[in-house]
């Protein structure tokens, strides 16, 4: 019998060869009890060593990705051109013009980038007086200076930066980690989003959503309200746990009955396992995104403390709270609804933003690190693109997909290098060039996933999350 070879249960009668009733009954609590442990054994294992799942080992477990909505100047933050400011207010030269023709733009002069730079730590890395917090943390940091992508417009750089396509209709990257990873909580949300201000970031919820996979693989976002930033977190008053519990039993009931005549509608399943996550969501959420039980030093460390840096220090504080407590996949947008963008006025435009994150952003490392969570966290920083080195309505720039910058941090990655580079007016990427489809194959490199490997079926092929393109960067990890 299974039940006795899995309870150890004793010999069975001689002449029946079965168990009697009083027999079966307590080795049958002890096969249930056998099932239950081994099924959390496994579910440690898989929290301290990824999923089963995964292709190889892991550098990385979390991801905090900070997102920079619009587009930030990687010429005025991390890749200085000297030769922009000399030949400011010229032409761009004829050796540069003929794949911009290509792309349909206009000639404009050059504008300069007034910038006052410094190399930081060790390494020497450079960083502009607009990030000196961020420029503190570098021997920490990767710098890509060589990033590009298809997505010339906002709507389609959003979309590709995070699905790695610029048209709708795929999954997110956090949603193929959800799906190659599962979750590692079972009383938080594995993908979480959250925004500095309540307003929309370009293209909205699909920049989380889960494409063509089941919808429980989408992101959860959070609110940018403080107070509280989980709506209906607490029950109504009045309601004991007993008698919500009851009534969600009776809601799951009704929902699975609707369900099993729609198997193709994935939004039915992923509603009911919503609701059983956030009734226990109201018992361990509290706890997490309460940011009182923080000191004020480390408050101060966010920048709560500012009242520009406030709003971005308060969603990176909780980024750091929730991925301690087990999510795996949180993404922050700064400057939501396409702030970073600065077609003019950029002095103005990112001197502001960039003092709504330095300090946050700085802060958010600097905590991961001295509580031991930056080696198993990967921070990644960037938008959908860069800026152009030539001016537009005289003193901003055009958006720039042909090169820009991004870094990542912690997970496994070698702090205090640079990656690739752009050509000397920092148009386009041309040494090392690294795609958004390589991005995103060296994130889920660094969290144990082969991107060629992982993949889901769909309409009778075989899905990947690079669209079978894009290659690990090694250099990455020192390669």
């Amino acid at each position: 019998m299974t039940i006795c070879a899995l309870s150890n249960c004793g010999e069975p009668d001689a002449s029946t060869g079965a168990l009697s009733r009083r027999e079966f009954m307590p080795h049958c609590a002890g096969g249930a009890a056998a099932i239950a442990l081994n099924w959390l054994l496994q579910r440690e294992a898989c929290g301290k060593e990824s999923s089963a799942l995964a292709h190889h080992a892991a550098s990385a477990r979390n991801v905090i990705w900070l997102f920079m909505e619009g587009g930030p100047s990687h010429l005025d933050l991390l890749d200085p051109k000297p030769l922009l400011n000399q030949l400011a207010g010229t032409p761009l030269p004829a050796t540069f013009r003929e794949p911009l023709t290509a792309m349909g733009e206009k000639g404009s002069p050059l504008l300069a980038a007034p910038r006052r730079w410094k190399q930081h730590g060790d390494s020497g890395l450079w960083a502009s007086e607009w990030i000196p917090e961020i420029g503190a943390c570098l021997d920490d940091i990767a710098v890509i200076r060589s990033c590009w992508t298809n997505g010339i417009n906002h709507a389609g750089g959003v979309c590709q930066m995070n699905t790695c396509i610029n048209v709708a209709g795929r999954p997110s990257l956090g949603a193929w980690v959800h799906y190659g990873l599962g979750a590692s909580s079972d009383d938080l949300p594995s993908f979480v989003v959250m925004c500095d201000t309540a307003g929309r970031p370009v293209n909205g919820s699909r920049n989380w959503g889960s494409g063509f996979m089941p919808a429980s693989h989408q992101g959860v976002q959070f609110s940018s309200s403080p107070d509280p930033p989980i709506p209906a977190l607490h029950p109504p008053a009045g309601i004991s746990p007993e008698r919500q519990h009851r009534k969600l039993a009776l809601l799951k009931e009704f929902n699975r009955s609707h369900a099993a005549a729609r198997v193709q509608q994935s939004e039915l399943e992923a509603r009911v396992r919503s609701y059983e996550l956030a009734f226990r969501m109201q018992a361990h959420a509290p706890a997490a995104v309460d940011l009182s039980q923080e000191t004020e030093s480390t408050r101060v460390l966010y920048g709560l403390d500012q009242k520009e840096a406030e709003g971005f220090g308060r969603i990176c504080l909780l980024g750091r709270r929730l991925v301690e407590r087990g999510v795996r996949f949180v993404q922050l947008y700064s400057g939501t609804g396409s702030k970073w963008d600065s077609h003019t006025a950029i002095e103005a435009n990112h001197s502001q933003l960039c003092r709504s994150m330095d300090r946050p952003v700085a802060g958010l490392l600097q905590d991961l690190k001295q509580r031991g969570l930056l080696e198993q966290t990967l921070v990644i920083w960037g938008g959908e693109f860069g800026r152009t080195p030539m001016s537009e309505k005289g003193n901003g720039r055009d958006h720039n997909p042909t090169g820009f910058s991004m870094w990542m941090a912690g997970g496994g990655v070698r702090g205090g290098q640079v990656i690739g580079a752009t050509d000397d007016l920092g148009l386009y990427a041309v040494e090392d060039r690294m795609h958004v489809r390589d991005i995103h194959a060296s994130i889920l490199a660094l969290l144990g996933l082969d991107h060629r490997e992982l993949t889901y079926d769909h309409s009778g092929r075989p899905e990947r999350p690079t669209i079978n393109e894009g290659e690990f960067n090694r250099r990455l990890i020192g390669g």
